[in-house]
């Protein structure tokens, strides 16, 4: 088996050499849209098999992993932010609440496609101005969706309470990954 990740994400290349696995990084180019009518929890496997289909033909021995991770709040997606004003914004919006973090991958063979999605419960405790604009400024969180990366100083300094895996908060559901991959 040939593995193929398409992710720039450096926390997913880690995550996955951390299970153990050889793969190759290939990049995805695709427009990331969501329809308008889409339910929040489908969001993130929408997206990695919106990626695994953009991907070119699978040679035979070829197995591909997209993923992708939403963070939603109030019923409402947040995605990587454009700007600093916008990172800023979205921390203000966690501060002090519970949030979901949703991570879908997709896993393709030639002869078939899994597609999970796990799902997390996070709480923030508050979070002053001086903390956010610390965290903006010292740690860019512009290629993360809802502007955090737990694994980072707020991650380390404000998380309070998590329900469910770590790993999916971080953007791979290692669990779902190595027991699809074990099956293969």
């Amino acid at each position: 088996m040939k593995l193929l990740l398409a992710s720039q994400s450096p926390r997913r290349k880690e995550l996955l050499s951390s299970l153990g696995f050889d793969f190759e990084v290939v990049k995805i180019d695709c427009e990331e849209i969501l329809p308008e009518d889409i339910q929040i929890g489908e969001a993130a496997a929408y997206l990695s098999e919106l990626k695994a289909e953009a991907f070119r033909e699978l040679a035979g021995d070829e197995v591909l992993l997209t993923a992708d991770t939403v963070v939603a709040i109030d019923n409402k997606i947040l995605g990587k932010p454009k700007d600093e004003d916008e990172a800023r914004n979205m921390l203000r919006l966690l501060s002090g609440k519970t949030h979901q973090v949703y991570t879908g991958i997709t896993i393709k063979s030639v002869s078939k496609t899994w597609t999970e999605t796990d799902v997390a419960d996070v709480e923030f405790d508050e979070i002053t101005d001086d903390e956010i604009e610390y965290y903006v400024q010292n740690y860019k969180p512009f290629d993360k969706a809802g502007s955090y990366g737990i694994q980072e100083w707020l991650g380390m300094a404000k998380i309070s309470r998590m329900n469910g895996s770590f790993y999916t908060i971080m953007g791979l559901p290692t669990h779902l990954v190595y027991k699809i991959l074990k099956e293969i």
